[in-house]
């Protein structure tokens, strides 16, 4: 569980830091135009997805607070809800079957922020270590 969790989140910050890096690098009058948002939001949106990819993946590489990758995952799936929900109503020309896309990516991104929380959270000790201790009790 823990390896599918590593991979899903580094595949999911590679995509928010694409998309994060795409946001802040094209010009922000062509992107309010094709999306109709203003260009304030689509920059925060862009830093966020930017602060969320680094979240899914720092806190738990140099086991610095690594409580706060499930806090990350959780913002990014309601970036992810948003991205949805216009994508469905057709802001930027999307239709429902482009809306896919957003949802799936939510869908994971909130399965690692469960994953992360419940069912293996990073600052836990691996179960060597409890098998090596009650060895060593024994």
């Amino acid at each position: 569980m823990n390896r599918a969790l590593w991979i899903v989140q580094g595949l999911l910050a590679a995509l928010f830091l694409f998309a994060g890096a795409t946001k802040l690098a094209m010009p922000l009058d062509e992107l309010s135009e094709m999306t109709g948002l203003p260009a304030a939001l689509i920059a925060f949106i862009g830093a966020a997805e930017i602060l969320g990819a680094l979240g899914l993946i720092l806190p738990g590489l140099l086991r610095i607070r690594p409580g706060l990758t499930p806090l990350a995952a959780a913002g990014l799936v309601v970036i992810m809800i948003g991205a949805t929900a216009l994508t469905a109503a057709g802001v930027g020309g999307g239709d429902a079957v482009t809306a896919l896309f957003p949802l799936v990516t939510g869908v994971l991104t909130a399965s690692v922020a469960y994953g992360r929380w419940r069912l293996r959270p990073l600052g836990r000790t691996s179960r060597t270590a409890y098998q090596q201790a009650a060895q060593s009790a024994a």
